[in-house]
C-alpha cells in the first residue's frame, strides 16, 4: 500500500489510488500502482481473462464478472453461492458456482468503496464501506440484493472502519482504526440492527496511529464458540487481538511481521481453534521483510515462515477448508500462491492483480481483483 502514517491514512491513500489502479489494470499502462509488477492487461467485462491453466493439480478458471470495477472482497456460502464487493458501490452474486455473476450497485452508494462483504445465504449479505466519518457504513440485504438497508453510519469524524466478520446471522464485529488512544471495535447481536462500541475497559490501549489494512476484508476472522482474531499495526509494531467470548473482552499479542509506513499485517486466517496464519505486505514492503507467520496455540505465540513470492506481499489470504495436508492460498497485486506445508514453501498460481480470496471447500474458491477480475480456484 502507499506510504502512510496511520492505519486510517493507509486505507485512505489506497482509496485515492483505486480509480487509476483499475483503469491502468484495464489498459495495461499507467502508474506503478496500475502496473502491479507487470500484471497483464485485464479483459473487458464479459471477455475470457485467460485459458484455464492447471497449476500443480490446481484447477484455475477465469470467470466473467460483468463489471470493470475493482473487486476487493469475497465471501462464499457454499460451492454454488458467493458474494463479492468492490468500488463504486458494487456488489456481485453467483448462484451457480460462478458460471453467471449478477452485478449491482447499492442505491446512493456509487461513491463508496465496499472493502468487505459477509454472505449469510443466497439472499442475505452485509457490506462494509470504508472512509473517514460517515463514509464508513454497513448495509444489509435480505432479498438477494434487490434492496439494501443502511444499518450503521459511523458518527465519529475521525473514525474509519476497515473490515468485519460474523459468527452467525446475528452476531458480528467490525474493526476500525484507533480514535485517539482507543481501538474502535463494534459489536452486534441482532443481525446488525444495532452496532455498539466495545467498552474501552474491555480493550487494550491503542498505539499511536494504530489501525488495520482495509485491503481485502481479511484483517479479521471468526470461528464458532465466540472466537475471533484481528490484526492491526502502526510503524512501531504489529499486533494481534483475540477474543473468546464473542468480542466482549480481548487480549493482545505482538506479531513478528515487519511493519513500516505502507506495509504491515494485512490478513489473518485460522483453520481450526489453534492453527492460524498471518500474512502481510504493502506497496512499501521490502525483500527482506517478514511477511508470514504461523501459530499452533490459538495465536498466543507466532513463528515466522517463508515470505510468499509476491513482490509487494499479500493483500488477502485464507486456509482452504477440509484440505489434507492443510492448504493456504495468498493473493496480492503481483499474483496468487499457495502452500501445503504451513508456509515453508510456496507454489505460484498466476501473476494477475488480486486483492482478496475466499473458499467454500477444496473444490470452490474465488480470487478477485482489479478490472472486475474473478478467478475460480479448486482441485486442492
Amino acid at each position: 500500500m502507499p506510504p502512510a502514517v496511520t492505519g486510517r491514512r493507509r486505507a485512505a491513500a489506497v482509496l485515492a489510488l483505486l480509480l487509476p489502479l483499475a483503469a491502468c489494470a484495464a489498459a495495461g499502462t499507467g502508474t506503478d500502482a496500475g502496473r502491479a509488477g507487470g500484471t497483464p492487461a485485464q479483459p473487458a467485462p464479459g471477455a475470457p481473462a485467460a485459458p484455464v491453466v492447471p497449476a500443480g493439480g490446481l484447477a484455475r478458471a477465469p470467470q466473467q464478472s460483468g463489471t470493470d470495477a475493482l473487486l476487493i472482497a469475497v465471501s462464499p456460502v457454499n460451492d454454488d453461492v458467493a458474494w463479492v464487493s468492490g468500488q463504486h458501490g458494487t456488489w456481485l452474486r453467483t448462484l451457480d458456482g460462478g458460471a453467471h455473476w449478477e452485478t449491482g450497485r447499492v442505491p446512493g452508494a456509487d461513491t463508496l468503496q465496499f472493502r468487505d462483504v459477509h454472505a449469510v445465504s443466497a439472499d442475505t449479505a452485509f457490506l462494509l464501506s470504508i472512509g473517514s466519518g460517515d463514509l464508513s457504513r454497513i448495509y444489509r440485504t435480505a432479498d438477494g440484493g434487490r434492496s439494501w438497508s443502511l444499518q450503521f453510519t459511523n458518527p465519529e469524524p475521525q473514525g474509519f472502519y476497515d473490515c468485519f466478520a460474523f459468527w452467525d446471522s446475528q452476531r458480528g464485529i467490525a474493526i476500525g482504526d484507533a480514535v485517539g488512544a482507543w481501538i474502535a471495535l463494534l459489536r452486534t447481536a441482532d443481525g446488525g440492527r444495532t452496532w455498539r462500541r466495545v467498552p474501552r475497559q474491555a480493550l487494550p490501549p491503542a498505539g499511536a496511529g494504530e489501525g488495520s489494512f482495509a485491503a481485502s476484508g481479511t484483517c479479521l476472522v471468526t470461528r464458532p464458540g465466540g472466537l475471533a482474531w484481528l490484526v492491526m499495526s502502526n510503524q512501531a509494531r504489529a499486533r494481534l487481538l483475540h477474543t473468546a467470548d464473542y468480542g466482549r473482552t480481548w487480549r493482545v499479542d505482538t506479531l513478528p511481521i515487519t511493519v513500516r509506513s505502507g506495509s504491515g499485517p494485512q490478513s489473518v486466517s485460522f483453520r481450526d481453534d489453534r492453527n492460524g496464519i498471518v500474512l502481510g505486505g504493502g506497496y512499501q514492503s521490502a525483500a527482506a521483510d517478514v511477511l508470514a507467520a504461523v501459530s499452533g496455540d490459538g495465536g498466543r505465540t507466532w513463528r515466522p515462515v517463508t515470505r510468499p513470492p509476491l513482490a509487494r506481499g499479500v493483500w488477502g489470504g485464507t486456509w482452504v477448508p477440509e484440505t489434507r495436508p492443510p492448504v493456504v492460498v495468498a493473493v496480492g497485486p503481483d499474483g496468487a500462491v499457495y502452500s501445503r506445508d504451513h508456509g515453508a514453501t510456496w507454489v505460484a498460481i498466476d501473476t494477475l492483480n488480486y486483492w482478496s480470496v475466499g473458499f467454500a471447500s477444496p473444490r470452490a474458491g474465488w480470487a478477485v481483483g482489479a478490472g472486475g477480475l474473478i478467478t475460480k480456484l479448486g482441485g486442492f
